[in-house]
C-alpha cells in the first residue's frame, strides 16, 4: 500500500466514524400512477424500491450562490427554488441513481429531529473521482413532498 493509499484509508475511517453518523434512506424515483389522498387533497405517488439504508449525512450549501431560482427549460415558471445539498454516503454504499429520493430517517443530535422525514432528490448520480474518501451526490431539496418530484 503506497503512502497515498494509506492517507485514503484513514481519512475514509475517520469520516465514518465522525461525519457519517446519521441514518439516511435511498429510494428508486416513485414509479406508477398517483392516487388521490382524500385526507390531503395531495396526490401520491407509491414509494420507489430501496436502494440504500445506512449511515450518511446531508449537507446544506454554505454560499448564497448555492440557492438559485431558474425554471427548467420548457417548464413554467414556478416559484421554487433550487436548493443545492450535499449527500455523502460511505463508499461501500450503492451509487444513488438520478431523481432518487433522500430521507433523513435517523439523526445523532437530537436537535436536529426535524430533519427527520425531510427529502431530497438526487439531482445526478453519485460524483465519482481516483481518490475518493466518502461517496458525494448532489441534493436538491423536495419541495414537492408527497407529490411528484419536479
Amino acid at each position: 500500500m503506497t503512502g497515498l493509499d494509506q492517507i485514503l484509508a484513514s481519512t475514509v475511517t475517520w469520516i465514518e466514524r465522525n461525519l457519517l453518523v446519521d441514518t439516511v434512506r435511498i429510494t428508486a424515483a416513485p414509479v406508477g400512477e398517483p392516487v388521490l389522498n382524500e385526507t390531503t387533497g395531495l396526490l401520491e405517488y407509491p414509494e420507489g424500491d430501496l436502494v440504500y439504508e445506512g449511515p450518511g449525512a446531508v449537507q446544506g450549501g454554505i454560499a448564497q450562490s448555492e440557492v438559485a431560482a431558474i425554471p427548467n427549460a420548457g417548464r413554467p415558471w414556478v416559484k421554487e427554488t433550487m436548493s443545492r445539498y450535499r449527500l455523502m454516503t460511505p463508499l461501500t454504499a450503492p451509487i444513488a441513481p438520478k431523481d432518487s429520493i433522500v430521507t433523513v430517517v435517523e439523526v445523532h443530535n437530537p436537535s436536529r429531529a426535524d430533519l427527520i422525514g425531510r427529502s431530497w432528490i438526487c439531482q445526478d448520480p453519485g460524483i465519482a473521482a481516483t481518490t475518493e474518501v466518502v461517496r458525494i451526490t448532489a441534493l436538491d431539496q423536495n419541495q414537492t413532498a408527497g407529490r411528484e418530484p419536479s
